[in-house]
């Protein structure tokens, strides 16, 4: 991959107050993420209103030409978020799937690098690949620490370590299992529990009630509104691969448009190119 100028990082000061942010808008109320995949997509969601931007791995996984499920590499993940970051003023949370890497000292190693990158706060999954199996409790804890005491180290104690458990997404478990992981993952020093592919209302009502840790929900079509995963008890609300995937969707009729009929027509609301370019400070 070819090596960029490298982009201006904030001043450590101005990175743990972004975390710090980040802490307040889910100890504070509901945060509602739609996820960006790169800078361009980061600067709209910010001008649309977003209080923080988080990425999806698949999103910036198929920008860099690859699928999603653990194939991007760490340089790779790590540049992304650092132009992510560079673009927007806004406090960045970056998914770095499973750590780039098994062992805590995987993990380690990419806390350290997204946190020199400008991220305020990290999601970590327990897959050890797509469709599992989950790391054990114990391991997941263990690399979870490790990421802990890597931000620490890193000068960014206030990082939001954000723990993604897919006990739901891969149908590998139910509600005692992800009550089981949120308690030792909780122990182990994270500050969120993720649990995506789980939106039954009642059961994530309940899991709010019970888990030692803020509970973050994924919003998908046909599921339940912001409102909803809200009155359910989430706190932190994002989109995964969603508007990426209708941004590609875009694309793709507008090609098809002009590649078939040989027309273009503009799409209602669309940005203009002035809208798009004033949204970066370069």
């Amino acid at each position: 991959m070819t090596t960029s100028t490298p982009l201006p990082l904030p001043p450590a000061a101005a990175l743990r107050a972004k975390a710090e942010r980040l802490r307040a808008l889910v100890a504070d109320g509901v945060l509602v993420l739609p996820n960006a995949w790169d800078a361009g997509s980061a600067a709209v969601i910010a001008a649309a209103g977003a209080a923080a931007i988080a990425t999806t791995s698949g999103g910036v996984s198929w920008s860099l030409g690859r699928g999603d499920g653990q194939r991007l590499d760490r340089a790779s993940a790590v540049e992304a978020a650092h132009r992510v970051a560079a673009a927007v003023d806004l406090p960045v949370t970056v998914d770095a799937e499973g750590g780039y890497g098994p062992a805590p000292a995987d993990v380690a190693g990419t806390v350290r690098a997204l946190v020199g990158a400008g991220a305020a706060g990290v999601n970590l999954e327990d897959s050890t690949a797509v469709g599992g199996p989950l790391y054990a409790v114990d391991e997941q804890a263990a690399r979870l620490r490790a990421a802990r005491t890597a931000a620490e180290a890193a000068g960014l104690p206030e990082l939001l370590l954000n723990a993604r458990t897919d006990v739901f997404l891969f149908g590998l478990g139910g509600l005692d299992e992800a009550l089981a992981r949120a308690e030792a993952y909780a122990a182990a020093g994270a500050d969120g529990l993720f649990v995506p592919g789980l939106l039954d209302l009642d059961a994530l009502a309940e899991l709010c009630a019970r888990s030692p840790l803020p509970v973050n929900a994924m919003a998908v079509a046909g599921g339940p509104s912001v409102a909803e995963l809200a009155a359910a008890g989430v706190r932190r609300i994002s989109a995964g691969t969603a508007v990426a995937q209708l941004a590609y969707t875009a694309a793709r009729r507008a090609a098809a448009e002009l590649l078939g009929p040989g027309t273009l027509t503009a799409p209602a609301g669309a940005l203009g190119f002035g809208d798009v370019d004033a949204l970066f400070r370069g």
